[in-house]
């Protein structure tokens, strides 16, 4: 019983976390791509790496206050997209899946390098204390601890009730765009070009200038997922790598494509389960038959082969149609 609750209070804290809406912001962008667009973007980690250092750099380096670093952020994520976009949207899908995960990498070995050590911090990145404070000077709470559903934690500070405030109102925003955008007229040119791009072009509308916002809205929502991420401790490059946007792949897959909260959805599933089999194996297996290193890595596989599960009983996902399954990519 004690482990149940142990579990139980774990599990409470990962999905509340800014992690877990870091994650959903960045995979409502990456649906808003690939599950209405049909756009094979694997380079989302490297929209959420120039929202984290876009904000990060602006403020430390700078001296910005919040709101032009904010500003930076998602201009940085927009002069991404364009530069994807425009040499690859008119060809085929997979050109633009090799691009994205091309340049996804070449951002971070850019940041990593010694010669921008003073502004990017090179491999050892940014602590939160160079950039967090324009954030919290910006909280209404009082100075102090709250408790709320067992869970004690300052207002304003680290990993504060503030940037979990932040953090999951951006989330409850960005489904609520996500959702009028995807109704509204133009939401559903998006899904003309998903289904046969040929039929949308034989309509008037250029398919290409509807892919190209459909890249920079996901990215730029995939800026803020890095931003939260990155605010309660501190980034640096290898954060946003080749693992990150497949877990956001894996995200999108599991929830559902196409649907509104799948991305929702399909994150809190990815870290209950994870928190589960970590915290499980680390109470019933003893330390000399696996380490904890071991055990993490065990977790990865077996959220692995859930997936692959899924993917064969249920393409579609959780909340997914099969309908929405026909994508001309």
């Amino acid at each position: 019983m004690e482990f149940l609750t142990d579990l139980g209070s774990s599990v409470l804290y990962t999905l509340l976390s800014p992690t877990t809406a870091a994650f959903v912001l960045a995979a409502i962008g990456l649906n808003i791509h690939f599950g209405f667009t049909g756009l094979m973007n694997f380079g989302q980690a490297g929209f959420m790496l120039l929202g984290a250092y876009g904000f990060g750099v602006s403020v430390s380096y700078f001296g910005l206050g919040f709101w032009p670093a904010l500003l930076v952020a998602a201009a940085a994520a927009v002069v991404f997209a364009l530069i994807l976009g425009i040499p690859t949207l008119k060809l085929r899908g997979d050109y633009l899946a090799i691009v994205t995960i091309a340049a996804a990498e070449i951002l971070r070995m850019i940041f990593k390098m010694n010669l921008l050590a003073d502004i990017t911090g090179a491999s050892s990145g940014l602590h939160s204390r160079e950039y967090r404070d324009v954030f919290s000077a910006l909280s209404p709470l009082p100075e102090g601890t709250t408790t709320i559903l067992g869970m004690t934690l300052t207002n304003t500070g680290g990993n504060d009730w503030w940037t979990r405030i932040v953090g999951w109102s951006l989330v409850a925003l960005f489904l609520l765009i996500a959702w009028l955008i995807i109704r509204s007229p133009w939401g559903r040119v998006l899904k003309g070009i998903r289904e046969d791009e040929d039929a949308v072009r034989s309509l008037g509308k250029s398919s290409y200038a509807y892919k190209m916002q459909a890249l920079v809205i996901g990215g730029v929502m995939g800026a803020f997922g890095g931003i939260i991420w990155t605010l309660p401790s501190s980034m640096h490059p290898d954060m946003m790598g080749r693992a990150m946007t497949f877990n956001l792949w894996m995200i999108v897959l599991l929830g559902g494509a196409a649907t509104i909260f799948g991305p929702l959805l399909g994150t809190l599933i990815f870290f209950a389960l994870r928190i589960t089999l970590v915290t499980a194996a680390s109470e019933f297996v003893p330390s000399s038959v696996l380490t904890a290193d071991q055990t993490d890595k065990l977790a990865w596989a077996l959220i692995g082969v859930a997936l692959m599960l899924l993917v064969i009983f249920r393409p579609q996902g959780i909340l997914g149609n099969k309908k929405e399954l026909s994508f001309n990519v």
